[in-house]
């Protein structure tokens, strides 16, 4: 896939196998997966249903490591990151607004969130891991993770022509 002998700087020193790796990495998961910009409101892995259960675990490692508080799982937010998968998934588009009347705003009103909230999409046949590594290299996205005002998430995806569309939806 890539030339790696070809990597060389200066011509006598070759790059270390820990730089490679790292460079293959960011490059991985830049390339082949798009994400979308976040969405943010202040009005208010397992593929579908129940993701939040298999993002606990990461999203309470990314949130101690920062100092701030563990976010709970909640249904109504699940709910909502289910609707937001589902209607991409459907339109085999990522992006927060999927058809006239289904922003983020109506979705999360529609589904009774109230205060400030946030949605992060995706789109990719990601782990959890790598989902979230990716959001975390995002600066939109891993500005959503660390919101110090949320304290409850919750994560879905959908999947059609063996594609997955993720959603995850942040809320106080």
């Amino acid at each position: 896939m890539f030339g790696l002998e070809a990597v060389t700087s200066p011509p006598e020193r070759r790059m270390s196998p820990e730089l490679i790796r790292r460079i293959l990495m960011v490059v991985a998961l830049a390339a082949p997966f798009a994400l979308s910009a976040c969405q943010t409101s202040r009005l208010l892995e397992i593929p579908g249903v129940g993701a939040s259960d298999d993002a606990e675990d990461i999203l309470r490692r990314i949130r101690k490591n920062e100092g701030l508080s563990v976010l709970a799982k909640d249904a109504t937010l699940e709910k909502a990151a289910q609707e937001q998968a589902g209607l991409m998934a459907a339109s085999h588009r990522m992006e927060h607004t999927t058809s006239r009347g289904n922003d983020f705003l109506a979705r999360i009103r529609r589904n009774g969130v109230e205060g400030a909230a946030a949605e992060n999409i995706a789109r990719g046949n990601f782990d959890m891991e790598r989902l979230f590594l990716a959001w975390m290299n995002s600066r939109g996205h891993r500005r959503n993770m660390l919101d110090e005002r949320f304290t409850r998430f919750g994560l879905a995806s959908a999947e059609a022509d063996g594609e997955h569309y993720w959603a995850l939806v942040l809320a106080r």
